[in-house]
């Protein structure tokens, strides 16, 4: 009888264990599945509004507010103009500079994409900026690529990467 009792309890413990395990199988390709295809509309909306800040913050000249959309570190990187890579020391002082020198501010963001993949997204558009330096209004067009993590419940700039826009 306790040969039988303990021969009963180890199948369906094996049983259990072999349910569990194809369930954490299903899941965790359900979660690579979703991260790829689910566009999380909350979250792009929270990324529209940090986007919409940071356009605003240029144009009010508010360089701390700019700058507290980035997440400065050793992770941090900007590629800007076909130049070398720049860090996040680089980075603080163009943009502080930049807002210093603008009277104002005008931009479109074209073909704007915003893709989320769980805590980690990237922002794309083509730039049309149109900023104002010395009385004069200067025309900037540029392929954009931002890179976010969501860091404490906000979404943080990690990457930058500004090139060129041919525009015909």
């Amino acid at each position: 009888m306790k040969t039988t009792m303990t021969f009963i309890a180890i199948i369906c413990l094996s049983i259990f264990l072999s349910a569990h395990s194809k369930d954490d199988t299903k899941k965790k390709e359900q979660t690579k599945v979703e991260i790829i295809n689910d566009t999380f509309p909350e979250s792009q909306a929270e990324l529209q509004t940090v986007l919409d800040g940071i356009f605003k913050s240029i144009q009010e000249k508010d360089a701390d507010k700019l700058i507290s959309y980035h997440i400065y570190g050793p992770k941090f990187t900007e590629f800007r103009d076909s130049q070398h890579r720049f860090g996040s020391a680089h980075n603080e002082e163009f943009e502080r500079g930049f807002v210093g020198a603008i009277s104002g501010f005008d931009y479109n963001l074209d073909n704007l994409k915003i893709n989320v993949f769980g805590e980690m997204a990237v922002v794309t558009f083509h730039a049309d900026f149109r900023p104002t330096i010395d009385s004069e209004v200067q025309q900037i067009w540029g392929s954009t690529t931002l890179v976010f993590v969501k860091v404490d419940e906000e979404w943080k700039i990690t990457h930058e990467h500004h090139s060129p826009l041919i525009v015909d």
